[in-house]
């Protein structure tokens, strides 16, 4: 299958191409700069060269392909709501080219769109109140009556591995700023978490055989508490773990507040029921206690 995919250089995106490539697919990258380029073309990828800005580029790139896994977002938290309005129109330009054909369509969720405290599975649909990328998924999933084999892949907190720059780096580089590592309250509130190499698998068998409408969830662990995140960078940098209160953690962690507070815990038991697969990779907590999170 000849695979157009965006986002193909990025922490995740990377991970997908070669999971492609090792199945046998023929990979097509959106690329937007020649150090992108070259890394596409290192990877064993073709080049597309365009950007999420340029729809022409992507309406091209998708209509020349077998199948489209849309992995890039532009992850701007001073305009969030800009950021989420551009993605859904970018889906919205994918799928119409895809439109009529059944060809595959994978989009890139997140599991923080659902209702908090409690474990969100496969079927739950967005929590109203959240400000995730409820317009990109609700999009992606009508064009499965548009003749397309829309579905999406929903993404945790923190997916980790090797080259991760997400939460747990900023939560890291935090603590050697402050000389503290914190967490809010009791700590008790929950990540979901999953190794970038097992969300590329999904990825790949999202592409290949989820029927159109499907929702599924990328996951390694259901929720990790902060505190036990906490604990794992304090000990690793020798510095004191501590509680911080809703009214400090603005103020600590900056633009990393709401995520730090977040209770999201999320199953993947109907995604790995349907393909039959369970996370083989390390979970959260033994991947971040090691050096290659703390050498740098």
């Amino acid at each position: 299958m000849r695979v157009f995919v965006t986002g193909a250089t990025g922490f995740i995106g990377s991970a997908i191409v070669r999971e492609l490539i090792g199945a046998g697919h023929e990979v097509v990258g959106l690329a937007r700069s020649e150090v992108a380029a070259a890394a596409l073309t290192a990877a064993g990828a073709a080049v597309h060269r365009g950007s999420l800005d340029d729809l022409d580029s992507l309406r091209s790139g998708a209509a020349a392909a077998d199948g489209v896994i849309h992995a890039a977002f532009v992850h701007d938290f001073s305009d969030y709501a800009g950021a989420n309005k551009k993605d859904s129109q970018v889906v919205k330009v994918l799928g119409e080219a895809l439109a009529g054909s059944d060809r595959p369509l994978v989009v890139t969720s997140v599991t923080a769109l659902l209702t908090p405290g409690r474990l969100g599975t496969e079927n739950d649909k967005p929590d109203p109140n959240s400000a995730a990328r409820i317009a990109s998924e609700e999009t992606a999933l009508t064009m499965a009556s548009h003749g397309v084999r829309a579905s999406v892949v929903r993404l945790p907190a923190s997916v980790h591995g090797d080259g991760d720059r997400g939460l747990v780096p900023a939560l890291i580089d935090i603590a050697r700023r402050t000389g503290v590592s914190a967490y809010v309250g009791d700590g008790a509130n929950r990540w979901p978490a999953v190794h970038r190499l097992d969300a590329a698998l999904l990825y790949r068998l999202a592409l290949e055989s989820a029927p159109a409408g499907t929702r599924l969830h990328a996951i390694g662990d259901e929720g990790v508490p902060l505190c036990d995140i906490a604990a794992v960078i304090g000990r690793r940098l020798n510095v004191p773990v501590v509680s911080k209160s809703p009214e400090e953690a603005a103020d600590h962690f900056g633009w990393l507040a709401h995520f730090v507070t977040m209770d999201n815990p999320t199953s993947s038991t109907l995604t790995q029921e349907r393909f039959r697969v369970r996370p083989v990779q390390p979970k959260l907590i033994p991947d971040i206690d090691s050096e290659a999170y703390f050498s740098s």
